[in-house]
């Protein structure tokens, strides 16, 4: 008895409904992700157990470089330029709108005031190549050359709920941390918080 040929059929797959799902993620993923700040110097923080995760809006970041270096970042425009102009005020420099302008876009700043109007006077991308060679002035010894303690101390002026974070490198000796500490403490600021990296523990067997 001969054998009936079953006719075949091409296969069509509809990829419509994944195209729709795909594009809802991606979306998603572009609405809800955010981007890293771009810091003047990388460091690698030291390992810790805490999983504390600190608040994305109204952070005062203080980057301590392995050379002790200190650099500072304010997650919202608005409170960079009442900083910007309150220590232009203290230290008797004036900015001009435009300095505050570009004052106002960077996401780090580290340059001591008297050299502040010349370095915004540079174009973006020389201030970025250049800005890891500077760093805030800081001084427990002299109170008019700590200029670390008047930013944040101006910058608690502008915002009240600022949260104060500390990240250091990991080789960044002890002695340049304590300094930082002490004149967090000066002013009266004994509330921040230690960035650090998660340390994996071991499973017990």
């Amino acid at each position: 008895m001969p054998k009936i040929k079953v006719k075949r059929k091409s296969t069509f797959i509809d990829m419509t409904a994944m195209s729709d799902v795909t594009v809802l993620l991606l979306t998603f993923f572009m609405l809800t992700s955010t981007f890293v700040q771009k810091e003047p110097v990388q460091v690698a923080t030291p390992a810790s157990v805490s999983e504390i995760k600190i608040p994305e809006t109204n952070i005062l970041q203080i980057l301590v470089d392995p050379k002790g270096k200190i650099f500072m970042s304010l997650d919202n425009q608005d409170d960079r330029v009442k900083v910007l102009q309150s220590v232009g005020n203290e230290y008797g420099v004036e900015f001009t709108p435009e300095e505050i302008n570009k004052f106002k876009l960077m996401n780090s700043f580290g340059v001591p005031v008297s050299q502040m109007k010349s370095f915004l006077a540079l174009p973006t991308d020389r201030q970025d190549a250049i800005l890891k060679d500077y760093g805030i002035p800081i001084d427990t010894t002299a109170t008019p050359s700590n200029e670390f303690k008047a930013w944040v101390r101006l910058a608690r002026d502008a915002n009240p709920d600022l949260r104060i974070a500390i990240k250091a490198d990991r080789t960044t000796p002890y002695t340049n941390i304590k300094e930082v500490m002490s004149s967090l403490q000066d002013i009266r600021e004994n509330r921040y918080n230690l960035i650090t990296s998660l340390k994996s523990i071991p499973a017990d067997n």
